[in-house]
């Protein structure tokens, strides 16, 4: 059985994974059955085509940085910092069909679709005595967990998108140039891939690290968690028994030391689900170096992803200085930044969850999933159901292991209260984790958060206008997939 870690996995890609290798997924070259005949057929060949589909958390732009880009820059988490005019089209909430980010982001994760779509169809037929039929089902359910996360990504990011769910085999435009799914099928196919997930993944692997590294039981029910909660027809009784599988797991995930969770030196912690598994010099995270200031990452230049004022202030309301401090580093910059201060040698704050930059090569990783999420997760759910009481509980366990004090009784006086303390929790919790956008999406809270957002430019002295709309919370499709794809039609701008 061949279960390593993560790393880059370049031998996988020299098996004719033709899938990895194209910027779209609509200019696929169709792959031919000489080439998966030849390339697919032996257990370490199937070995290497999984371990090439988990290679997309560490090499797409979208999956290193741009999921934070998304998830807290274009909320009120984060301001863009840096000097790329396609991330202040995000931070400004004036991104158009044409940003290449935009497009980029669409590309890489149909890509990472197509590498999981390479291993379901060709799994089932390998007849090497090498590869059990246990192992067989666990790469199996990997590779429908990985299908179903990536999807995750895109019907958050675009609402209802093409249901590719097979290896493109032909150049046909009339079977590669798919009309766009409703969201609410997007999400049907991703509870029916994790449902498979679930019943074909094992509790456990053999070390703590693969545990982290690759999915498990736990991590398919905590996603179906988080994709039940977010889908237009939620079901919270749902949400709750998929959060029993992930409670009961042999992996006993806990709460652990938050000073532990991003100090580098607690990877494949007992909170963490699943992570990212850099290696620092070889397979290393370049996404610190974006971000982090010269005393750290040795560069001068103006960083990206700059924490902003409204944030830092709701760290200081809650008195939360041990997640504030994991968070946020200030330090003198030689440049100047329209939010904190317009003129040089003035101190700014700098993300920082991931603290080690180490030459773009950093061992620092994003959670994938990490069990402070169910928690929270089944708060909402809890107060969803009308257990107030009950949701509090789920709170204050988050809470106390920053030492806050438990939540008060306005806090549990309604259930609109109750929402309220909880979105607040995720916020302060989950920082630079990509996750703030979409929560105040399920919340119902984003138009009306981001237009009450008060950010002062300090070049006009005048408040940022994001002017906040509907249309505005989903992505634009693409301009090049609807150039290419008449079966397209572009969301709402």
């Amino acid at each position: 059985m061949n279960l390593k870690p993560i790393k880059s996995y370049l031998l996988g890609l020299l098996i004719a994974f033709s899938a990895s290798s194209c910027n779209d997924f609509l200019e696929l070259t169709p792959i031919s059955e000489d080439t998966v005949e030849n390339g697919y057929n032996s257990a370490p060949q199937i070995e290497a085509a999984l371990n090439g589909a988990y290679e997309s958390f560490q090499t797409t732009d979208y999956y290193v940085w741009d999921n934070i880009l998304l998830g807290d820059v274009r909320s009120d988490n984060f301001y863009a910092g840096g000097d790329n005019p396609e991330v202040f089209e995000y931070d400004l909430l004036t991104t158009s069909p044409t940003n290449g980010r935009v497009n980029k982001a669409w590309s890489e994760i149909y890509n990472a679709i197509l590498k999981a779509n390479v291993v379901l169809e060709y799994a089932p037929k390998v007849e090497d005595p090498k590869l059990s039929e246990e192992r067989k089902n666990q790469i199996l359910g990997e590779a429908y967990f990985l299908r179903a996360y990536h999807y995750f990504n895109l019907v958050r990011l675009y609402g209802g998108v093409p249901l590719v769910l097979e290896m493109t085999k032909s150049a046909d435009p009339e079977k590669t140039n798919l009309p766009r799914a409703a969201a609410e099928d997007v999400y049907a196919q991703i509870a029916t891939d994790l449902q498979m997930a679930i019943d074909m993944l094992p509790e456990r692997y053999e070390s703590a690290m693969i545990d982290k590294a690759r999915a498990t039981k736990g991590a398919a029910a905590a996603l179906a968690a988080k994709a039940e909660a977010q889908s237009p027809n939620r079901d919270y009784n749902k949400v709750l028994k998929y959060i029993e599988t992930v409670e009961n797991s042999a992996a006993a995930y806990k709460l652990i030391d938050f000073n532990h969770l991003f100090d580098g030196g607690h990877f494949n912690n007992e909170e963490s689900i699943m992570e990212v598994q850099f290696i620092e010099g070889t397979d290393g995270n370049w996404e610190p170096q974006m971000n982090l200031p010269k005393s750290i990452s040795g560069d001068d230049w103006r960083k990206f992803v700059t924490p902003s004022h409204d944030l830092i202030n709701a760290y200081d309301a809650q008195g939360d200085d041990i997640r504030k401090n994991n968070t946020v580093l200030f330090e003198e910059v030689s440049w100047s930044d329209e939010y904190w201060f317009n003129t040089p040698n003035s101190s700014i704050p700098f993300a920082y969850r991931r603290k080690n930059a180490s030459g773009w090569a950093s061992a620092d990783r994003q959670y994938i999933l990490r069990y402070a999420d169910v928690i929270l997760l089944k708060a909402e759910a809890f107060n969803a159901l009308g257990n107030i009481s009950a949701a509090a509980a789920e709170v204050n366990q988050v809470r106390a292991r920053v030492n806050l004090p438990e939540l008060t009784a306005d806090d549990m006086s309604s259930k609109e209260n109750m929402n309220a303390a909880i979105l607040l929790e995720r916020r302060l919790e989950f920082a630079h984790e990509g996750q703030r956008w979409y929560d105040l999406q399920r919340f119902g809270k984003l138009v009306s958060t981001m237009n009450n957002l008060v950010e002062i430019d300090l070049r006009t002295g005048k408040p940022t206008a994001y002017n906040m709309t509907e249309a505005k919370v989903l992505l634009p499709i693409p301009q090049n997939e609807l150039d290419r794809n008449a079966a397209l039609e572009q969301n709402p701008l």
